[in-house]
């Protein structure tokens, strides 16, 4: 059947048609980018990338990298790109594990756990999301300030200006060399170790945090100690990191938002689980927790990584709702930027290569664990 299609498309006269597609979009394109230039230089505007070598003149409130107001568009840029990826990947992780936590529980015989997962689904799954972010915004920023905030933990404080955590002293350069290595370490145990899937989770995790672990000893300086602790001094905290209350309100509205989605496709796989599997394994005498972890998910995550997938890539766009609250994500600073340059086209180009990018690769990933979980026929 391939091989008529082929054969079919290859004769000239189809041949000559599509190629005059092509020349007709590609045309239109051509047309479409000259137009815009004359529109621009009618205007006294230019067009280009040079503007991503001056100094923006302005600030914003987080960011992973050093800044100051000096710094030149394309660094900007790149640590708006940076602070997308921080909060999308962190917020696909929060969201997947409560997201399968509620959808197990959902799936329970429980009575109240289930009516309890279920009203969670219902009410967060149905509230817009940057309805969610402006709420509790609003809450964090009514917090206590530094001098009269109490500590959690030992050393974890949380006021209006935001949540001050301990730290690994290590500067960035070798923390996100450290990150990497963890990274990539974790995805070959969880890749190759031969044992459970809970195993190679707390494995990986294990030795993720070994290596951040020596990768903070070898390069912190031995005159500060290994952490940085958080302690008042006069109106604000010294040492650890603070983690601006925008970021804050971010991970916590796209997490209960996008959690209660997730819940909903893990039920709907674990629903189609045939009863009589769940029937053998109750027949082999083992527990309801084993039934769950050795044949009810693996068999159910062939139905549950595709929605999943397109569940992440959304958690990776919903990142650019973060400007109703100032968090500089790449949709914010691109947004400051046109204001500031009025370079249009180029911005928007720069914004929507970022993220074909980044889900186009988020999509990939997908497809690859789609592709190792699926019954291979022999």
């Amino acid at each position: 059947m391939g091989k008529i299609f082929t054969e079919h498309a290859l004769k000239p006269g189809n041949l000559a048609i599509q190629f005059g597609v092509l020349a007709f979009v590609l045309l239109g394109f051509w047309s479409g980018v000259r137009n815009a230039q004359f529109n621009l230089e009618t205007m006294g505007m230019t067009n280009g990338f040079g503007f991503l070598q001056s100094s923006t003149g302005w600030g914003y409130s987080f960011s992973l990298l050093e800044r100051s107001i000096n710094d030149s568009y394309m660094r900007t840029l790149t640590i708006g790109f940076l602070n997308t990826l921080f909060l999308g990947t962190l917020a696909i992780i929060t969201t997947t594990f409560f997201g399968f936590v509620f959808g197990v529980l959902r799936s329970s015989p429980n009575p109240f756990l289930k009516t309890f997962a279920g009203v969670y689904v219902n009410i967060f799954r149905n509230i817009p999301l940057i309805l969610q972010i402006v709420f509790w915004y609003a809450i964090f920023v009514k917090f206590p300030p530094p001098r009269q905030t109490e500590p959690m933990l030992g050393s974890i404080y949380f006021s209006n200006r935001g949540l001050q955590i301990p730290t690994l002293n290590v500067d960035a350069g070798a923390g996100v060399l450290g990150m990497v290595l963890a990274l990539l370490v974790a995805v070959a145990i969880l890749r190759w170790m031969r044992v459970s899937l809970g195993l190679r989770l707390i494995a990986g995790a294990a030795v993720a945090l070994l290596i951040l672990l020596a990768t903070a000893i070898a390069f912190s300086p031995a005159e500060e100690g290994l952490l940085s602790i958080p302690a008042l001094a006069g109106l604000r905290f010294q040492g650890g990191v603070l983690v601006s209350i925008e970021f804050v309100a971010m991970i916590v509205a796209i997490t209960l938002y996008g959690s209660g989605y997730i819940a909903e496709v893990v039920r709907g796989g674990l629903s189609e689980v045939p009863k009589g599997l769940t029937e053998a394994g109750e027949s082999l005498g083992l527990s309801r927790y084993r039934i769950l972890t050795r044949i009810q998910i693996p068999v159910a995550m062939r139905s549950i990584i595709p929605p999943l997938g397109n569940q992440w890539i959304f958690m990776m766009k919903a990142t650019t709702i973060g400007v109703a609250i100032g968090f500089s994500d790449l949709f914010m600073i691109v947004s400051t930027s046109l204001t500031q340059t009025g370079q249009t086209m180029e911005l928007i180009f720069l914004l929507m290569a970022a993220f074909v990018a980044i889900n186009f690769t988020l999509a990939q990933v997908v497809n690859w664990m789609n592709a190792r979980i699926q019954f291979k026929a022999n």
